[in-house]
């Protein structure tokens, strides 16, 4: 481990935080790399010590599995049928990353109804004491599951790319969690860029167009990712490109964005794993209403 850190530069792992962090990465459109990055951002912690989670949270379309090379014997259809338990269906990843795997192609899990919310909240509620870091890879779009678990984290990141399919929609993800389930504080990040005046050109388009719905809404520039041709080198040999290909372009944004993530000041409870009972109720009770009164 110290000769992969020393690939990097050096960093502080001497303080666990007190509670897990519970961090969901999202987008509004497919194809933007949001597994991928979800997978390096769980290496670059592991290799700070962190006690890493990631929950694929696309629960009928399974994806971080297949992308680090996988072969889950169970997944999370196992853990809502009361087949297995949630430390039966933990698979360990590289570096010590642990994963709760999706499904692949379950209707069932597409929409979850509250009975299931909550029987799967209580689950994760079990791990609590073992993780630092809980990565949610949510699903794509604005569907109920990904609104649900982007509202029950405390942070939330955005991944976007120049393509103005991806802006637009990105748009409405943030718009929807904003007006109608009160989420306000993102952290937009942009992929596949040419040249950092790109990633920040993106950024500004995305905050003009926020800007005239929500004026208090909180926005906050991760960072870019280069385009760098070893990333889809990496996934076709099934790694983190961070373990693969340490001093590429990628490799090294990845891993200064999630130092930057790690010096972030923690959230209170609401970075906590137990904070997804008040919000499950909290995103039960605007559903009902139909959005702010």
């Amino acid at each position: 481990m110290n000769e992969d850190r020393a690939s990097f530069g050096s960093y502080d792992n001497t303080v666990r935080p007190r509670r897990p962090r519970v961090i969901s990465v999202s987008s509004g459109k497919g194809g933007v790399g949001k597994t991928n990055i979800v997978a390096n951002f769980a290496w670059a912690f592991t290799r700070m010590g962190r006690r890493v989670l990631i929950f694929d949270a696309d629960l009928s379309l399974a994806n971080i599995d297949v992308l680090l090379g996988l072969a889950p014997k169970y997944t999370v259809e196992h853990l809502f049928k009361r087949e297995k338990s949630i430390f039966e269906i933990l698979v360990q990843g590289p570096g010590g990353m642990r994963i709760i795997p999706a499904s692949s192609g379950v209707l069932d899990l597409i929409d979850l109804d509250e009975t299931q919310k909550i029987f799967l909240l209580n689950e994760l509620d079990l791990l609590a004491e073992t993780i630092d870091v809980l990565l949610i890879d949510t699903g794509t779009g604005i569907s109920s599951n990904v609104l649900y678990f982007n509202t029950a984290a405390a942070e939330s990141i955005i991944i976007v790319t120049p393509e103005p399919t991806s802006i637009t929609d990105a748009y409405a993800l943030i718009k929807v969690l904003s007006q109608k389930y009160r989420k306000k504080d993102f952290l937009i990040l942009i992929n596949a860029v040419r040249s950092p005046a790109e990633g920040k050109d993106v950024f500004k388009k995305l905050t003009r167009v926020t800007d005239r719905f929500q004026a208090d809404l909180s926005l906050d520039y991760l960072g870019f990712l280069p385009f760098d041709e070893k990333l889809p080198q990496a996934v076709k040999q099934q790694k983190p490109v961070l373990k693969l290909f340490p001093d590429c372009a990628v490799s090294r944004s990845l891993w200064e964005m999630a130092c930057s993530l790690a010096d972030r000041p923690a959230p209170g409870a609401e970075g906590t794993v137990g904070f997804f009972w008040r919000q499950l109720f909290q995103f039960h009770s605007s559903t009902s209403n139909g959005g702010i009164d």
